[in-house]
């Protein structure tokens, strides 16, 4: 069967036909275009959301760190504050006692008899250390008297315990600044024995240090050696 042409109504509707076709295929890819933009957006948005709050955590956890560190930088400054204000009470605590210590060591030197006792008995130490036929005692100018005879009943002793004889000179050449007692010197001057009340009483405080802070304020936990 031959084909005839198409009149004008029927190349009009062919036509129309590929409008509306071209027009539905137009529109869906629109909408394909719209899908795809609408995605991407959403996904980038959504990058962007999350760029910025990690920006701001990351911000947030900066400053914490930050108040953190002032706040441990303070309260560090006034636990050494305490600290170091509860060590100088304690300091000034022990110093009272050292202090109440020395003023008995000055009422020593003006009790006559008990200090003639002591001078007698530091005198004969220091020569049986010393274990020499002369000995020079060096006292404060006020006290050569009584150092005399505390040395005269010291030398009785001091035969009486080694068998031996000292010759005690007695020389007022020590500071009047001291609290009392006498500096043993040798014959040879090679060997100088410190017994004036002043070195007795720091050698005592030295020694006994450790144990008065610690009848006092208690052990120190951060201690780990003891001597």
């Amino acid at each position: 069967m031959a084909l005839r042409p198409l009149n004008d109504d029927e190349v009009l509707t062919e036509m129309n036909k590929m409008v509306a076709f071209i027009r539905q295929e137009a529109m869906e890819k629109a909408r394909e275009i719209r899908v795809k933009a609408d995605e991407e957006f959403a996904i980038e948005k959504a990058r962007l959301v999350k760029q910025e709050q990690q920006a701001i955590d990351a911000q947030y956890e900066k400053k914490r760190k930050g108040a953190e560190v002032a706040q441990k930088i303070a309260q560090s400054t006034l636990t050494n504050k305490s600290r170091l204000r509860l060590l100088q009470q304690r300091e000034e605590h022990l110093q009272d006692l050292f202090n109440s210590a020395r003023q008995l060591v000055n009422d020593l030197a003006q009790d006559e008899s008990r200090y003639v006792q002591f001078l007698e008995g530091v005198i004969v130490q220091g020569s049986l250390q010393l274990l020499e036929p002369d000995v020079t005692v060096h006292a404060r100018e006020q006290d050569v008297e009584i150092v005399t005879r505390a040395a005269e009943g010291a030398s009785k002793q001091y035969n009486e315990i080694s068998g031996r004889t000292v010759n005690v000179t007695v020389e007022g050449t020590l500071s009047k600044d001291l609290a009392g007692g006498v500096k043993l010197v040798s014959g040879t001057s090679r060997i100088t024995l410190d017994n004036t009340l002043d070195e007795r009483l720091r050698l005592l405080e030295d020694r006994m240090l450790p144990e008065i802070r610690n009848n006092l304020f208690g052990s120190n936990p951060n201690r780990k050696f003891y001597s």
